[in-house]
């Protein structure tokens, strides 16, 4: 329902196509929602996935679509029973991030703990669900998730990020002292590296051919492998005496190339955990390199009960994800943002949108 009141929003009308429009502003919120005066909206890969070619896997953006999904913002209004994901009671004036999935609560896999994989689930900022660029935004309050002072506005989006990161190393049943190999530097790359470590593992090489990424990857204690001029797989392979590492996690594009980099650095038996998402829908690797190696492959989606965690590490100061934000961005200049990161301008590591500033 329409207050008849209007906002305004950045929305995606097709590829590489996004305009500052008014929408209408969401109706107050009904029981067991918030109403969100958005702050800071980050930009993500599976983001520019949908700018640049209208699509995200299997999903078409058919009609116009406010993206956005890694955000938080303060509480303009509040209905009854607004309890928070954490059990916390929100009310007016409260910070929160927000988990963008919407899972249905019925289904068999609600009910046994793996809400990430609800087959009957919404997300926010993939079609047809709109997103958070966007002045104001009403979500369901146990989608919420309290936010301490410690942590700023800019922080806030890449919270869900490092839920994804964690989810990740959760999947890669990480033990002390292993070796791990992280490829692609981005922002959930970086954020991996930092829980591996945090997770025991050592050493850390972490692949991408953005010198600017590298370089705050070393800075993360991680090993930085140039990916251009250089042979990766061979480093990897020299460093560990030849029997390469005990966890790849793939952090890029999901290309055939990152997987075949991914495969090649790791040991007989060890695991592979997919976090990327493949533009052509595919996942390629040398069947006969997988099978002979018997490598275990996790498919990462999304994160799974991981808010809290990530709000506890970053509050503490054990995972850095203020220095990860290069650039800032008015709800004006969304566009700009969105070209910046798509074309890997130099210094881009994670964009981050404040529609109310």
């Amino acid at each position: 329902m329409s207050t008849g009141q209007t906002m305004q929003a950045a929305q995606l009308l097709g590829p590489k196509d996004i305009r500052l429009v008014n929408v209408p502003a969401p109706a107050p919120p009904g029981h067991g929602e918030v109403q969100i005066s958005v702050d800071s909206v980050g930009i993500c890969g599976s983001d520019l996935h949908m700018f640049q070619t209208g699509r995200i896997g299997d999903t078409v953006v058919e009609s116009p679509l406010i993206l956005g999904h890694e955000f938080g913002g303060t509480i303009s209004a509040v209905s009854e029973g607004a309890i928070d994901g954490d059990g916390t009671e929100l009310s007016v004036g409260m910070r929160v991030a927000i988990d963008p999935a919407i899972p249905c609560g019925r289904c068999e896999l609600c009910r046994t703990g793996h809400p990430n994989l609800c087959p009957n689930h919404t997300f926010m900022g993939v079609w047809p669900t709109p997103g958070a660029l966007c002045e104001k935004i009403t979500v369901p309050a146990d989608g919420c998730f309290f936010v301490p002072d410690q942590i700023s506005h800019d922080e806030v989006p890449l919270l869900e990020t490092l839920g994804v990161a964690i989810h990740a190393v959760d999947l890669a049943h990480i033990h002390v002292g292993q070796s791990v190999a992280v490829i692609g530097a981005g922002a959930i790359g970086l954020c991996i590296a930092q829980v591996a470590m945090l997770a025991g593992a050592t050493p850390v090489f972490i692949t991408d051919r953005l010198t600017w990424r590298l370089e705050l990857a070393e800075q993360f204690d991680a090993v930085p492998l140039n990916i251009d001029g250089t042979d990766a797989v061979q480093q990897v392979n020299q460093a560990t005496g030849g029997r390469g590492v005990d966890v790849t996690i793939e952090a890029a594009w999901s290309d055939e190339s990152s997987i075949t980099q991914a495969v090649d650095m790791l040991r007989p038996g060890g695991r592979l955990v997919v976090v990327g998402i493949a533009d052509d829908d595919a996942l390629h690797f040398q069947h006969s390199k997988v099978r002979r190696k018997g490598i275990t492959i996790a498919m990462c989606r999304r994160m799974k009960h991981t808010y809290p965690r990530a709000i506890s590490l970053t509050q503490s100061g054990k995972v850095d994800l203020k220095t990860m934000v290069s650039h800032r961005f008015n709800l004006k200049h969304t566009a700009d943002a969105f070209t910046r990161a798509a074309q890997y301008q130099p210094g881009c590591i994670k964009a981050v949108v404040h529609p109310n500033s």
